[in-house]
């Protein structure tokens, strides 16, 4: 496999606002939605194009709601989130996880276990993503994509400086490096699935597994 790219990122680039234990922030249950309805169904049906049908999907940085169509058919979904009532509260789970990828990047699955990965309007918290990146790799089995769908919201204080210092174009090119720094994915691609005027952008990075001898 090949190694990890030099990064140009700084720890400055992760700086915080808010530098408190994410814990704490995350501890109260915000059984809301962060984007409105029709970036929901643009980012759902995104998702049901690129996860193979009768799939195990990985589900990160996730909450009482996962995006997914409910018309896919899957054979289970792993949701791994900040707070325990609100990954109850969302019944596709078949597993939950309350992990704070910030203290502990590792991923606690096997090697090639699942078929797709998302994350969904959270990327922006991550204070180092390309060990995240490197895990979610990990976990999956090659070719196996890792959609990253981000929007223009946040949590300003939870938000990393490198986030809210770009633009939405900027944003896809700085989760591409995620991507290329992990060593774990082919050259990601990115999208625009803005559903229009009145609604919330959405964009996706998309990134596969890399296959053996890649």
């Amino acid at each position: 496999m090949t190694e990890p790219a030099e990064s140009p990122l700084r720890p400055e680039h992760f700086r915080r606002m808010d530098e408190s234990d994410d814990a704490q922030f995350y501890r109260e249950p915000r059984l809301v939605t962060h984007i409105d309805d029709a970036a929901i169904a643009a980012v759902s049906k995104f998702y049901g194009q690129v996860i193979p049908a009768h799939g195990k999907v990985l589900d990160l940085m996730t909450s009482w709601v996962s995006h997914l169509p409910p018309e896919l058919p899957l054979s289970g979904v792993a949701g791994l989130g900040m707070n325990a009532f609100e990954l109850d509260q969302n019944p596709v789970l078949s597993e939950r996880v309350v992990q704070d990828l910030n203290a502990n990047a590792v991923l606690p699955w096997e090697d090639e276990t699942f078929d797709a990965a998302i994350v969904t309007v959270s990327v922006q918290y991550l204070t180092n993503p390309p060990a995240v990146f490197a895990e979610v790799g990990r976990v999956l089995k090659p070719g196996a994509p890792f959609a990253v769908a981000y929007s223009n919201r946040c949590f300003p204080t939870k938000a990393v400086a490198v986030w809210q210092s770009l633009n939405s174009r900027e944003h896809a090119e700085l989760i591409g490096l995620y991507f290329r720094l992990s060593g774990r994915f082919a050259p990601a691609e990115a999208y625009d699935i803005s559903p229009g005027p009145g609604s919330d952008p959405m964009f996706v990075v998309l990134g596969r597994a890399k296959q053996v001898g890649e």
